[in-house]
């Protein structure tokens, strides 16, 4: 029987066969959404064989997905991905610019 270790250490990013922080819950998360559907599917009295090739194609999209983001964005990528959608792509400007140009004089002592 193979082990793994999953955690390096203390202090330490998540890590398991690849797949690093944020990845993994998405990776367990998408497999189980697969496993209900196709529970959920066969219960209801689909065909077993659409249920099977529902399941499979699912899982493997769910694993060929998770993947290829882990190794596109890295360890923090989806959340810079989120920052970046959220941040402004130029601020607007509306004063004249000699406003900006004046230099801030002392106020009159009290």
């Amino acid at each position: 029987m193979n082990t793994y270790n999953i955690n390096k250490g203390i202090g330490r990013t998540v890590e398991f066969k690849g797949l690093k922080a944020q990845y993994l819950f998405i990776f367990a998360g998408g497999l189980l959404g697969i496993l209900v559907l196709v529970m959920v599917l066969y219960m209801a009295g689909v065909n077993s064989y659409i249920c099977l090739f529902l399941g499979a194609g699912g899982a493997s999209l769910i694993v060929w997905q998770t993947f290829l983001l882990n190794r596109k964005y890295g360890e923090h990528g989806l959340m810079k991905l989120g920052a970046k959608k959220r941040h402004p792509k130029y601020i607007m400007c509306r004063k004249a610019v000699h406003r900006y140009l004046k230099f801030f004089t002392k106020s009159p002592a009290v």
